[in-house]
């Protein structure tokens, strides 16, 4: 594949000169007391306090352990005793560098860029991911959707940009952009496909702003169940681009159902105890025992759905209460996954298979948006790398004998770092679709 080696220069110069980067706070959920890096490709210079060379060109073969010493970083390399530094950044040489995080205790993740390393305030490893945006971007699509057409990932990347762009100064304070859980958006990850760097690459410079050209907020959520809700209804400010619309592209997917079962005495106390309501009254009790929603409501004997969701760990707001009067249980019928505001995750991919373009399913779901394209954006590398990605993904559907590596992906191959037999992890797109994917929600 000689045409991937002829624009190793050009997508070396032009990403680095180009793309803006961003600082992401790793396993930002988790206490990390210990952490060993590997390094999967490429070489990187260790730096203490942003000047100090530690050592340079560590790489592929290379083991460095970092634990916290007070108020300090030990650094260890190969077992050797580097000292302790106030900070410790891993400083990539290039652009097709990939570092292995092994935290003790949690699973291991990889991600590209550079790694800054010190103390965060409960005298643990804090770990920020200095990155290039649109590679945090790609990261993000990973993380937050599943499916397998380049489309489904564009919208993806489209609302996670727009997201991005909009809160770029969340966690100023503390020294860094966004956080790699939830509170921000998932980035779980570095992207390892190539399919859905694809899409990525296909929105960039696209965001999503209002009418008057601002950026928006772009909430999302697994499933709508049917009806998708509006912004008041969930949270307090009532915008004008996230109206409830029906969305029967909802139906008939993954998390479209759902059924919980809660003991009658349960269901009734809850609703006395916390919320103050007299059970004993006819009218009230028959409302909680038989409560419909044909459409989505707000709330139930005026307790917020919101509050009911959250005490009963529901999966949505949108459900029916049934009651089994000789059994004295009520069940809960529901529909759909999530906050239920902005854009459906499986309505996207339905309407996807269906053939709508990603920017109908955008304007279906933002009520009154528009796409904007940043007519700075670096075009002929853009069209550049997504042609590139594309012939590289043809070609590995040609090769209907191979199993595909998630670590022998679109940087991998762009750049000729390793062959594909060298790789360990086998890629398999059904095992991605699993319901583990539905615990990151905006």
């Amino acid at each position: 594949m000689k045409y991937l080696i002829s624009i190793l220069c050009l997508l070396t110069f032009t990403l680095s000169a180009s793309a803006d980067r961003v600082k992401v706070r790793l396993f930002s959920n988790n206490t990390v007391d210990l952490l060993n890096v590997s390094f999967d490709l490429g070489l990187y210079n260790l730096y203490a306090n942003d000047t100090t060379l530690i050592e340079s060109a560590v790489g592929d073969g290379k083991s460095v352990e970092l634990t916290p010493n007070g108020k300090q970083v030990h650094v260890s390399i190969d077992g050797y005793d580097y000292g302790n530094h106030t900070k410790v950044t891993f400083s990539a040489t290039d652009t097709a560098c990939i570092l292995c995080l092994n935290p003790r205790n949690i699973k291991q993740r990889t991600y590209e860029g550079d790694l800054i390393v010190s103390i965060g305030k409960n005298g643990k490893l804090l770990l920020i991911n200095d990155v290039e945006f649109e590679t945090y971007i790609g990261g993000v699509v990973q993380s937050e959707i599943y499916g397998t057409q380049t489309d489904i990932f564009r919208v993806q990347a489209i609302i996670s940009r727009t997201w991005a762009m909009k809160n770029i100064h969340k966690h100023q304070a503390e020294g860094y952009n966004f956080c790699d859980q939830v509170h921000c958006q998932a980035y779980l990850n570095r992207c390892v496909r190539p399919d859905i760097m694809l899409g990525t690459m296909q929105s960039s410079g696209m965001t999503i702003v209002d009418a008057d050209g601002k950026l928006i907020d772009t909430p999302f959520h697994s499933n709508s169940g049917g009806q998708t809700a509006n912004s008041e209804d969930v949270w307090r400010a009532a915008l004008p681009y996230l109206r409830s619309v029906p969305d029967t592209f909802s139906y008939h997917m993954r998390q479209s159902e759902w059924v919980k079962v809660v003991n009658e005495d349960k269901w009734l106390n809850y609703f006395s105890t916390k919320h103050k309501l007299n059970i004993a009254n006819d009218s009230i009790r028959h409302q909680l025992l038989h409560f419909a929603q044909p459409q989505r409501k707000v709330r139930l004997c005026d307790v917020p759905l919101t509050r009911v969701r959250t005490d009963f760990q529901l999966k949505s707001t949108f459900f029916s209460v049934i009651y089994d009067s000789t059994a004295h249980r009520v069940t809960l019928s529901g529909h759909g996954f999530g906050h239920g505001v902005g854009l459906s995750q499986e309505g996207t991919i339905r309407m996807v298979g269906l053939g709508i373009s990603y920017d109908s399913i955008i304007h279906h779901y933002y009520t009154g948006s528009r796409i904007h394209y940043d007519e700075m954006h670096p075009h002929s590398y853009v069209e550049n790398y997504i042609k590139q990605i594309s012939l590289i993904i043809e070609e590995d559907k040609q090769r209907s004998t191979q199993s595909f590596s998630k670590k022998d992906d679109w940087l991998g191959r762009l750049f000729r770092i390793r062959d594909r037999e060298e790789r360990e992890e086998v890629y398999d797109p059904k095992s991605e679709e699993l319901d583990a994917d539905w615990q990151y929600e905006w």
